[in-house]
């Protein structure tokens, strides 16, 4: 299936307008997580128009990779990018958690085409995502990759490790992890409240492929899952340092804005900060 191809500077320029749609939906909603959506923007950016094979007009497209969101709560990121890829109608995007609604404050994978998971307990996303690779491996459609979104913070819980276990055991190359190491999580720091340090060797230990990028540098996750992708032995664990609430300067590195959404007062100054790039162009919406 073709697709357009996009120049780094115009994937930014889409990482740009998600974060302004995730800020208009989050206040037009009044409730929601501002901090690991905007600090997502980038990586999903990249993966809904760069990495990922997917087609908008037929979310079940039998040749399609799979995008599994673990951390649910940052949803508004992925259903910004879902938007602006052509899923739904942009102006659905202002329907998030509203009742009825088929964007609900976790994704609901039978409420909107395109989503492969219902997720909301932190920590299954990986298990999930390996049971699917397993699924794939046996029908024999190894083409077909596993992505899968984490947090930091979810990396507390056990069967994240049961399942990077099952991964390793079965040399499961088609699954393509990526951790938000944002460092915050919604009672503060993560190496304050479980210090996860040093992550890196603790993949490495448990059999995986570790790569650690800049996750706010979208030439740099496209890389790295090209790099995935050309493993054939191990699990692919990407970890992404991010900065929480990237874009916009109130929000950066303050793990209050975890679990807060912005009123209208400060949507329109991080509207402003995102349709400036903090003051280095004018145009209309000064």
């Amino acid at each position: 299936m073709g697709k357009k191809v996009y120049t780094i500077e115009e994937l930014g320029a889409v990482a740009n307008t998600i974060r302004q749609d995730i800020i208009t939906m989050l206040e037009h909603a009044g409730s929601g997580h501002s901090a690991g959506p905007l600090g997502l923007a980038d990586i999903f950016a990249a993966l809904y128009f760069d990495i990922l094979k997917h087609n908008p007009e037929d979310p079940d497209w039998d040749e399609r990779d799979i995008l599994v969101l673990s951390n649910g709560h940052c949803v508004p990121v992925r259903y910004a990018a879902m938007a602006e890829a052509g899923y739904f109608a942009k102006k659905e995007l202002l329907t998030l958690r509203k009742f009825g609604s088929r964007l609900q404050g976790h994704p609901e994978r039978l409420r909107l085409p395109g989503l492969e998971t219902t997720s909301g307990p932190l920590g299954c996303g990986l298990s999930q995502a390996v049971g699917m690779a397993l699924a794939l491996g046996i029908n024999r459609e190894q083409h077909r990759f596993v992505y899968v979104v984490m947090s930091d913070g979810e990396q507390n819980e056990g069967n994240i490790w049961e399942a990077a276990m099952l991964a390793a055991k079965y040399r499961l190359s088609n699954v393509i992890a990526i951790t938000d190491r944002n460092n915050i999580q919604i009672d503060g720091q993560t190496e304050d409240v479980m210090p996860l340090e040093d992550l890196k060797d603790k993949w490495e230990a448990f059999g995986w492929y570790v790569v650690e990028i800049d996750g706010n540098n979208i030439e740099a996750v496209i890389d790295a899952c090209a790099m995935a992708r050309a493993q054939t032995e191990k699990p692919t664990m990407i970890i992404a340092h991010t900065i929480p609430g990237m874009g916009v300067d109130f929000m950066e590195y303050d793990y209050h804005w975890h679990g807060k959404a912005p009123d209208k007062e400060q949507a329109k100054k991080a509207l402003h900060e995102l349709r400036t790039l903090r003051g280095k162009i004018r145009g209309e919406h000064e």
